[in-house]
């Protein structure tokens, strides 16, 4: 029996990877069922665009501070603390999310649904931070497989979350009960988080494999922070895994004007990830983590460029998808395999930074593709029909913000009104200076008439809904045209990815073919 296996008796292998792998379910339900009832929240709550937007974007912020501030102690903190941590936090962020459904028309309520996403994004950030190397523990000899097989239980619980979600909103009431609230919906992340801490919480866990090894933390960072490929490794990955956040943000919008529901949309590109991942053994051992990450830069490189290509004709732009998927589904799993195979001495903390970092560049990804989006956004708006709706809105809406003016501090009439002043008089700036940029030059800014489209679109203004409407209208094919050239513009660096891993493949199959470095135990240190 090999040093490794023996150091796993009394290990429940099988219990603690299913337990692990369901944890991740949590993660992806709190993302799609928060996006799905983000509507919902503004109008019972009378919240501002912008206190939307804080709530959707503070699970990330959670999900931040676990990976990078508390990610690289985990040798010290443990596998099963670290668990435990997820727990708490999953828990304790959706029951206070559901909590403020008693504080509606009270100020607090914000702040306390922006507690709610903090702990369910910490939650979610603690169990990257232990899953992965919990995985690398319990599969030393097939480590990549099972990375893959756990990632694919984040992209399962996107589509079984979004079918349900969706399913819920198109039900509504059953009898007294309205399975479609909010409510109902985020009371289902209390299911999976129950059920992985039932399996977890039990069972004793390893330990991380430089721990085993007798590593001691100091060197491991040392090491992290000295190795070349190491910290290349980190910086593809801030690519790679930007190919996968910032494009999703644009594809449902171009499949939507094809005639395709986003919510499906989402729904089929997540599942066919899902059945990679979960089939994703034949593939490591035939072609390496190398020879994966090689097909897939490229076919997220085909799959973009289709995108941007292809206008419409539902089904070049489902193969485009198809192609795109392919490729993203092997992007996080191999690389944090390749991390933990090839540069073992990078222990957690290589990985928790590689996880981490790509978050950071996925986030910025988002940015940068909206920039180039809307610097295209003038050349597909019709300019007529424009700047008419955005003199509406400057001859009407001052008279809206003067009535939430008056209702301010009184919930009832805020309710009755369904809007609050803050919305209105951003819908009135943004539209200001679109309109003061097109007098003056005779043209529009994209940036600044795309947020005064979507702040009016947004704004769901209950007595403006043909506007809105209009606006949505004209937005639509603007925003499909400059998706369509922010993936053009993107396309290459997952091609110029392709090429590195071309490279370290050859590499490869020149020493002989690709080599799992191993840990070896080193004897403890007499004092």
């Amino acid at each position: 029996m090999s040093t490794e296996k023996s150091e796993l008796n009394g290990i429940e292998r099988k219990k603690l990877f299913t337990g692990i792998c369901l944890a991740l379910v949590p993660t992806a339900f709190s993302f799609i069922l928060v996006s799905n009832i983000l509507n919902q929240l503004k109008t019972e709550f009378i919240l501002t665009n912008a206190d939307v937007g804080y709530i959707g974007g503070a699970a990330l912020w959670g999900m931040s501070v676990s990976l990078l501030a508390i990610g690289p102690f985990l040798e010290k903190i443990g596998l099963k603390n670290a668990t435990k941590g997820a727990f708490i936090g999953h828990l304790s962020g959706v029951t206070l999310f559901l909590v403020a459904y008693f504080f509606a028309g009270d100020p607090s309520a914000f702040w306390i649904l922006f507690a709610g996403a903090i702990g369910m994004g910490f939650g979610n950030g603690m169990i990257e931070v232990a899953g992965n190397p919990l995985t690398a523990a319990l599969y030393p000899d097939n480590k990549t497989t099972k990375l893959n097989h756990f990632h694919g239980f984040y992209t399962g619980g996107l589509v079984l979350g979004g079918l349900m979600g969706w399913g819920m909103s198109q039900i509504g009431d059953i009898g007294i009960v309205n399975v479609g609230h909010w409510t109902a919906q985020m009371a289902l992340v209390y299911i999976p988080i129950l059920i992985y801490g039932w399996l977890l919480f039990p069972r004793r866990f390893p330990q991380t494999e430089t721990a085993r090894a007798g590593i001691p933390v100091k060197e491991m960072f040392s090491y992290t922070f000295s190795n070349p490929y190491v910290l290349g490794l980190i910086l593809l990955m801030m690519f790679t895994l930007a190919m996968e956040m910032g494009p999703m943000r644009w594809i449902p919008d171009v499949l939507q004007a094809a005639g395709l529901h986003g919510m499906l949309v989402l729904v089929w590109v997540s599942g066919l990830m899902f059945v990679l991942r979960m089939f994703a053994g034949p593939f490591v051992e035939k072609f390496s983590p190398t020879g994966m990450l090689v097909g897939a830069s490229f076919l997220t490189f085909v799959g973009l460029l289709m995108f941007s290509f292809v206008e419409t004709g539902i089904a070049q732009l489902m193969i485009a998808g198809a192609l795109f998927a392919i490729g993203i589904a092997f992007f996080v799993p191999n690389m944090i395999g390749l991390m933990s195979e090839r540069f073992p001495k990078a222990g957690s903390l290589g990985i928790v930074l590689l996880i981490g970092m790509g978050f950071i560049g996925g986030g910025g990804s988002n940015a940068i593709m909206g920039e180039i989006a809307d610097s295209y956004l003038p050349e597909a708006l019709d300019e007529q029909q424009t700047v008419r709706i955005l003199q509406e809105v400057e001859e009407r809406f001052p008279a809206y913000r003067q009535q939430a003016e008056q209702a301010a501090g009184d919930p009832q009439a805020l309710a009755d009104l369904g809007y609050r002043e803050a919305d209105v008089s951003n819908v009135l700036r943004q539209t200001r200076q679109a309109l003061a940029y097109y007098h003056e030059h005779g043209a529009f800014e994209g940036n600044t008439t795309g947020n005064a489209l979507r702040a009016l679109i947004d704004s769901g203004m209950p007595r403006e809904q043909e506007l809105v409407s209009q606006a949505s209208a004209v937005l639509r094919p603007a925003d499909n045209y400059g998706g369509r050239m922010a993936f053009r513009w993107v396309a290459p660096i997952p091609f110029i990815a392709g090429i590195v891993f071309i490279v370290w493949y050859v590499k490869d199959q020149r020493r002989g073919g690709y080599q799992v470095e191993r840990l070896e135990k080193r004897e403890p240190q007499e004092v």
